[in-house]
């Protein structure tokens, strides 16, 4: 297991600023030996997961058909990308909606703001859950320990806890959350809930962008039509949110 963990994280150290990584750039980030970051790496060449080139190695071929059955997978439904395109088109914002994965929420679709000043998070991007308004959202249904691991990951520490419990029970309560500069900034979000059959938190829908176009009454406006949708994507059942066909 520690093997594959070494691996991932050699494969994780790769990013759009960074395509291609060294050997030593590698034996730096990671803390291992060099023996063993070539192990690895002639491993992950091997299977195509890397590729060596004259700057260094690159994220490889073998790695096209894990993405294409990303993206074949986690396909929405067109109902669902028409909604989150309306919205951005009435709201003027960029539209996310985010997963939770771990200390994380994942982006796993957007609709880009048509202003030239906007917010964008690529799809696949993981942010923290220690603060934005969707991981008020996103953490309602989350144990303790969660809660506890994530104030760990933050600039805070254990103590943050409590912000946190108020900030869910401020979003449970009034169904939508909102924060102002709380990660970067600048920024501002407000997101409301999917949840599923259950009951259960599943997804968050938000709407982003810059803090001077957040008013209160638009945050009201943002939080109003954002339920509106958040609540038709419910109803159709986001437990199963992808598509199966084109």
């Amino acid at each position: 297991m520690r093997s594959v963990q070494r691996a991932l994280d050699i494969l994780a150290l790769l990013s759009e600023d960074r395509p291609a990584l060294s050997i030593r750039e590698i034996v730096e980030e990671t803390g291992l030996a060099k023996t063993t970051v070539i192990r690895l790496v002639q491993t992950l060449e091997q299977n195509g997961l890397l590729w060596g080139t004259q700057t260094g190695y690159m994220a490889g071929p073998g790695l096209w058909r894990w993405a294409h059955l990303v993206r074949s997978g986690w396909e929405l439904p067109p109902e669902t990308r028409r909604q989150m395109r309306d919205l951005g088109g009435r709201q003027r914002e960029t539209v996310n909606l985010y997963m939770l994965r771990d200390v994380y929420r994942v982006c796993v679709a957007q609709q880009e703001s048509p202003q030239p000043l906007r917010h964008v998070v690529h799809v696949g991007d993981e942010l923290p859950l220690w603060s934005g308004a969707s991981s008020k959202v996103l953490l309602r249904d989350a144990p303790e320990s969660l809660l506890l691991r994530v104030a760990r990951s933050s600039p805070y520490g254990e103590g943050h806890v409590k912000r946190l419990r108020e900030w869910i029970d401020e979003a449970a309560y009034q169904g939508w959350a909102v924060s102002h500069g709380e990660r970067e900034e600048g920024l501002s979000a407000v997101a409301a809930p999917i949840t599923g059959r259950a009951g259960t938190i599943v997804a968050a829908l938000s709407l982003s962008g810059p803090t001077v176009r957040f008013p209160p009454e638009r945050v009201e406006q943002f939080a109003a039509d954002l339920c509106d949708v958040a609540r038709q994507i419910s109803e159709r059942g986001f437990e199963q949110p992808l598509s199966t066909g084109k």
